[in-house]
């Protein structure tokens, strides 16, 4: 439920809707779990309902004409086959980045990982994909472009489908001032969306007792957008999810001679990255 709106005045100036509707936002924020951690309380980063606060957020959403939103809609099936296709091809992805190894180690040190596996023929015939593409107006050209596609730690699908119930509201509750018709406020499933197809994947594993595996960060301050993705698996589709680091996977994980990974003594169906894009994340060889 959303916190009552108190009444406004007929004729009230701009700047007073506009504060109260940051106070009505910032009250369903709370009340809805829009939230993430607070920069000045460490433990925000660690402990669960410690130092909550209201993500960042706009009280209404961007001016998009519906043309550009249903161009972003149908690219992204394309944008995605060409990801999967990219991912299959190790020589083409080896030669594209052989100059970026060259500067970049952490780069040049994955690109060996991966030539190991492609030299052990290592593959797999079942994969996912949790992609999100980033789009801005070009005012010089009226076109849509990306700024950019992302592939691993796709964040945001948890706190982003909220942000638009948080905008219908806001738009139903303030109609007289605004002339916006909150109708037109696409629908966001993502939350629900990508867990559907975390729970697909793992449903290929066909062991009911196998987790979903989340490699998360020591310190994660948008770690309720991630809780959002393990209420929906539990609750929609009875699956259980795990949150380790890579130091804990070193450290509780191992192999079974099937090829199986068990983690803290549970077989592992899917592993869901939320971490691992950045040298950081690395304390050790062994990771």
């Amino acid at each position: 439920m959303s916190a009552a709106v108190p009444p406004v005045a007929e004729g009230s100036p701009p700047g007073a809707v506009v504060e109260e509707m940051a106070r009505e936002a910032a009250v369903w924020c709370a009340l809805h779990g829009l939230v993430v951690g607070d920069r000045a309380n460490p433990r925000s980063a660690t402990v669960p309902g410690v130092g909550l606060v209201h993500a960042p957020f706009s009280l209404l959403p961007a001016h998009l004409p519906e043309s550009f939103w249903r161009q972003a809609c149908e690219l992204a099936p394309i944008f995605n086959e060409l990801v999967d296709r990219v991912s299959l091809d190790g020589n083409f992805l080896q030669d594209s980045l052989s100059k970026t190894r060259q500067v970049d180690d952490f780069t040049s040190r994955l690109l060996e990982i991966h030539r190991k596996m492609m030299a052990i023929n290592k593959e797999e015939n079942i994969r996912l994909g949790l992609h999100r593409s980033d789009y801005m107006l070009d005012s010089e050209t009226s076109s849509l472009l990306q700024i950019e596609l992302n592939t691993i730690s796709t964040s945001f699908p948890g706190l982003g489908s909220l942000v638009s119930e948080l905008h219908r509201t806001l738009i139903n509750h303030y109609g007289n001032f605004l002339s916006l018709d909150p109708n037109r406020v696409p629908a966001n499933a993502a939350s629900s969306q990508f867990a559907e197809a975390l729970a697909r994947a793992w449903s290929e594993f066909n062991i009911d007792s196998a987790v979903v595996m989340m490699i998360v960060q020591p310190e994660e301050r948008n770690m309720y957008d991630q809780y959002w993705l393990t209420k929906h698996l539990k609750e929609s589709h009875g699956v259980t999810t795990i949150r380790k680091t890579l130091s804990q996977v070193e450290a509780e994980g191992q192999i079974l001679p099937d090829g199986t990974l068990l983690v803290d003594g549970k077989k592992v169906a899917v592993v869901y990255y939320r971490a691992g894009y950045t040298p950081n994340d690395y304390p050790s060889e062994a990771v």
